[in-house]
């Protein structure tokens, strides 16, 4: 029961906002003191956990280097890259980044998208720059609405489309749901039975992307016409 004391000293130092490194060390020493470990087992303990799974803490080096990317000009080679072709409209580059990324996702390449270090720094403003390069400089609501219009495929292409891939979390969860029920399938099975889902969500979700050139064509297109006529 002792050993319960390290969730109090988690609690406690999120409550009080203690940095989150500091608290989970702490909550570890004083889990492994509750247990009866010396202080050297219980750090000797965490160490070792922290080197079996080290391969986990690179995903935070993402965040780093895309900051640098950016901070270097990423977002405006990005936009620059997308001016110099005229036919790219907003929905048609939205579709093509979500084909792409549904059909790595079957493929078991999950990480090839993502937020942090696809969306935000190429997809985001290249989809602006079609917008601008068609009726200039946008408003902010429209701007929010090509950023949302983005996250928005990145989920669906991957949320459809990982559950294609064999060995992936969601279709071993799946699989073991069906299990504890008493319906015993094969994950090949499963991944078989996810391709028409995965095919309609290309489909409505392609038209969705489609029809958004229409509503910024006619948003932007009614306004700069308004403003025209003033």
């Amino acid at each position: 029961m002792l050993t319960l004391l390290g969730v109090a000293v988690v609690v406690v130092g999120f409550v009080v906002r203690i940095h989150p490194l500091l608290v989970v060390a702490a909550a570890a020493v004083v889990t492994s003191l509750a247990a009866g470990m010396s202080l050297v087992q219980g750090l000797s303990a965490l160490g070792k956990a922290f080197n079996d799974n080290r391969y986990v803490s690179l995903v935070w080096l993402v965040l780093p280097v895309i900051g640098l990317l950016e901070r270097s000009g990423l977002q405006e080679r990005a936009r620059a890259l997308v001016s110099r072709v005229k036919t790219a409209t907003t929905g048609r580059l939205l579709l093509v980044y979500f084909v792409i990324r549904q059909l790595s996702a079957a493929l078991g390449m999950t990480s090839l998208g993502g937020h942090a270090q696809m969306v935000r720094p190429l997809i985001a403003p290249m989809a602006e720059a079609a917008a601008e390069n068609r009726y200039g400089p946008l408003p902010d609501r429209t701007r929010w609405l090509i950023r949302a219009s983005a996250a928005a495929a990145d989920n669906v292409a991957l949320f459809f489309g990982e559950d294609i891939f064999l060995a992936i979390a969601s279709i071993l969860l799946i699989k073991g749901f069906l299990e504890q029920n008493g319906i015993f399938v094969e994950p090949l099975q499963l991944s078989v039975w996810a391709i028409p889902t995965a095919v309609l969500a290309l489909l409505i979700h392609g038209t969705r992307l489609l029809l958004l050139d229409r509503r910024l064509q006619r948003e932007l297109a009614g306004a700069d016409a308004g403003v025209a006529r003033e």
